[in-house]
Formats: structure tokens, C-alpha cells, sequence
């Protein structure tokens, strides 16, 4: 399992990748776009639906590590799926 820090933005006409931006601290974060609202934790379920749908492999196997409340969230995810991230 490999750690990825996203940067989400909830409330979307759909739900899809943007590509790489920087952190304050100038660390890559992968920008996202989600159409879910942040209420209830819907942009949460639709965040890790979502990539593991993009990256195919089981939603089981995409894990939220930090930032449930948080626009910035840092994830688990497959080593395997990793690979089909979007380049830096």
C-alpha cells in the first residue's frame, strides 16, 4: 500500500481528476474534483468510490489515513494503482 495526499473540491458537476498541485509546503497533492456535497461524509464515500473506480482495483482496497473533515485528505492505496496516477 502506497500513501496519497489529495486536495479535494466537493460540490462539482462531476467527479474527475485535475491533475498535480503543491501543498504550503510545496509537497505534490493530487487535485480532485467531487460531485458530492460535504455533508454526512458523502464527498468522503464519493472520494474513495471514485479512485478506485479510476484506478481499478476494489473500493476495499482504498483506505481515507487523515483528514475526514478536511479538504485535504491523505489516502491508502495499492502500490499497482499507484501507477496509473497521473505523472508529477
Amino acid at each position: 500500500m502506497q500513501p496519497l495526499v489529495v486536495r479535494v473540491t466537493p460540490n462539482a458537476r462531476k467527479s474527475e481528476i485535475l491533475g498535480w498541485g503543491a501543498d504550503e509546503k510545496g509537497r505534490p497533492v493530487l487535485m480532485i474534483k467531487l460531485a458530492a456535497p460535504p455533508v454526512d461524509g458523502k464527498a468522503n464515500d464519493e472520494l474513495l468510490r471514485f479512485l478506485a473506480k479510476s484506478l481499478g482495483c476494489p473500493r476495499s482496497q482504498v483506505h481515507l489515513l487523515r483528514g475526514e473533515g478536511s479538504r485535504q485528505k491523505t489516502l491508502e492505496i495499492p502500490v499497482s494503482a499507484a501507477a496509473l496516477l497521473p505523472a508529477v
